[in-house]
């Protein structure tokens, strides 16, 4: 977008206007000891074609591979009307409405987002998104302790089998905050199972699919996790909804908050973000929701009109009061996923979501009929599985990549490291973009990286 910055001569004259004599003037509240000072580490500007001969050049590095990467970013097919729509200026410069019912176009169009995501979710309620994933969980355990005021202990059952990356961004936004985040250990075939608890967690987290593509048994777990007065948070990957039970049916009384990333949503990976965060919950914790909550009404005429309902955010009450110190919510992402659901609709989802399962499944079957080639886990999975080989991902990994294919994630980067010999376990995802012709020349070449990492040589 174009950007025009400011003259010298532009800063005087506003910097006179305001009666100022500079512009360090303008922050001389902040103590001497916090100011940062001279920005030493900072490089030089670039001029308009170098920084878009830089830009041009780092994207050209996500170009002509066959990507198997999942773990939470996938590469599922955008349809190009996605983008086509979100590009327009009037969505890519919007911002916050703080003059709300003026912004009818944009409160239409989070309405429209949050009541799919409450039908996806079978939740009764949906916020106007966050950051990512991430942030949303470590939002949603707040929101948990909160709404669960019968336990004080402050304990947060994390399920070993949540992603990684996910349990140290919640840790990090609520470890401030008096909360303490425990592990629920991975149990037999990569999944969790309940455990015995000497005090109860006021909220246990469970993921599903899990971290490892995994299908966890999520109706025993809630109803463990409930029978001892804890609220369960479900952290789920969305396009998994269309085919899978939704969380509000998980056992008896399903899960009471649903977090996740709404990334397979015509979002692309992007080498890894931007992406929205969702929170859809239960309506009894509708008051501890960060973000925004639009409704729809009439006004006295009959004409339809949309409204901030609910605002639980630092800018429109006490901070003190204020459920969140998020900022803002992700509207232009929000923006594309809301086009991507109504483009393709409840049986669009479905079929996308089945065929992601079916390639999955075609594809490890493929991929375990080489010799020293096995399945880490024999639970039930998605579309994501993880691969024991008979060398170290990574070198595996590489060779994949000077094929052109991005073959998947190695476990051994991750820690703690699981499962066992996690350095020797591959994360592969399938999405309904990969064909039958790029799923059989992975399973040729790892036969042929494989023999020749464990011959000592290499294509």
């Amino acid at each position: 977008m174009p950007f025009v910055p400011h003259t010298e001569a532009d800063v005087q004259s506003m910097l006179a206007e305001i009666g100022a004599p500079s512009i360090e003037a303008l922050f001389d509240e902040i103590p001497e000891h916090l100011a940062s000072g001279q920005l030493e580490h900072v490089p030089e500007g670039l001029s308009e074609l170098e920084l878009m001969q830089m830009l041009t050049a780092r994207a050209a590095r996500d170009d002509g591979y066959t990507c198997f990467l999942g773990a939470g970013s996938y590469d599922h097919h955008i349809p190009a009307a996605v983008w086509d729509l979100a590009a327009r200026g009037e969505f890519m410069t919007a911002y916050t409405p703080y003059q709300a019912e003026a912004s009818q176009g944009t409160l239409q169009l989070i309405y429209e987002y949050q009541s799919m995501m409450v039908a996806l979710t079978g939740m009764d309620v949906s916020n106007a998104s966050v950051y990512d994933g991430a942030s949303g969980l470590g939002e949603a355990l707040l929101m948990a302790v909160r709404g669960n005021r019968k336990n004080k202990s402050g304990r947060v059952l994390v399920a070993e089998s949540v992603h990684p990356h996910y349990t140290v961004a919640a840790r990090n936004i609520v470890s401030n905050q008096g909360l303490n985040l425990e592990v629920l250990p991975l149990a037999e075939g990569g999944a969790v199972a309940p455990v015995d608890c000497d005090e109860a967690p006021a909220a246990v987290v469970i993921a599903q699919p899990n971290f490892f593509g995994l299908l966890e048994d999520v109706d025993a777990l809630t109803d463990w996790a409930h029978d001892q007065g804890s609220l369960v948070v479900a952290v789920v990957n969305p396009m998994t909804l269309a085919v899978l039970k939704p969380p509000s049916e998980w056992g008896t009384r399903g899960a009471d908050i649903v977090c996740g990333d709404g990334q397979p949503f015509g979002v692309p990976m992007a080498s890894g973000g931007p992406s929205f965060g969702f929170i859809c919950a239960r309506q009894a914790l509708v008051r501890q929701m960060p973000g925004r909550i639009i409704g729809k009404t009439e006004d006295l005429d009959g004409r339809v009109g949309y409204a901030l309902t609910l605002q639980a955010r630092e800018q429109h009450i006490r901070r003190g009061k204020a459920t969140s110190n998020i900022c803002t919510n992700q509207g232009l992402l929000v923006t594309a996923g809301t086009i991507y659901l109504s483009l393709m609709g409840p049986a669009g989802l479905t079929e996308v979501a089945t065929a992601c399962h079916q390639n999955a499944r075609y594809l490890a079957d493929k991929l375990t009929a080489i010799d020293g080639v096995s399945l880490a886990f024999d639970t039930p999975y998605f579309h994501e599985f993880v691969l024991r080989l008979p060398a170290p991902a990574g070198a595996i990994v590489q060779q994949m990549l000077q094929q052109g294919v991005l073959a998947g994630i190695d476990l051994g980067d991750f820690t703690p490291q699981t499962p066992d010999q996690a350095d020797h376990c591959l994360l592969v995802a399938v999405t309904e973009k990969r064909t039958a012709a790029e799923m059989d020349r992975y399973a040729q070449l790892l036969r042929e990286v494989i023999d020749g990492v464990m011959g000592g040589g290499a294509l």
